[in-house]
């Protein structure tokens, strides 16, 4: 039993637990534990649970924690794996984006340069309003019929 917890016991701690469920019947649980100072995947912690007769388990359990432990190591081989990928499909997102950037600046750039002969409009001032009288005649002496009158002494 124990040879076949080596390969899982090279990188963690492994709980073991013994229960006597009736006079017949045991349970023994098998729980690693999370490697120190890492944050891994739940499902590497996933506890062997194995219930049976003192004679059943003394015949199955090193050929059920041989496949637990196997499982075990396929399953974080497979996980390494695909974080190794999805790093590797990250940065090169990354390096594309970086690349899209740099060609929108540049094209940005060259573009005023590519005309230089086209007059580039001044910025016109805005004209200043007429300022309304409250006092001043809105239509022309000319056009309301009315004639201007002098007064004087003359």
């Amino acid at each position: 039993m124990f040879v076949e917890l080596m390969p899982l016991l090279a990188g963690r701690t492994v709980m073991i637990t013994v229960a006597r469920l009736d006079d017949h019947t045991l349970r023994v649980n098998v729980i690693p534990t999370t490697k120190s100072g890492e944050n891994e995947n739940p499902a590497l912690t996933t506890p062997l649970s194995y219930t049976g007769t003192p004679e059943e388990l003394d015949g199955e359990l090193a050929k059920q924690l041989a496949s637990y432990v196997e499982c075990h190591r396929e399953l974080g081989s497979t996980l390494a794996q695909a974080k190794a990928e999805m790093d590797a499909a990250a940065k090169a997102a990354q390096e594309e984006a970086r690349k899209k950037a740099e060609e929108r600046r540049k094209k940005a750039a060259d573009k005023p340069a590519d005309n230089p002969a086209a007059p580039v409009p001044a910025p016109s001032a805005p004209q200043p309003a007429a300022a309304a009288s409250l006092f001043a005649d809105t239509q022309p002496a000319a056009e309301s019929g009315a004639k201007a009158v002098t007064t004087g002494g003359a």
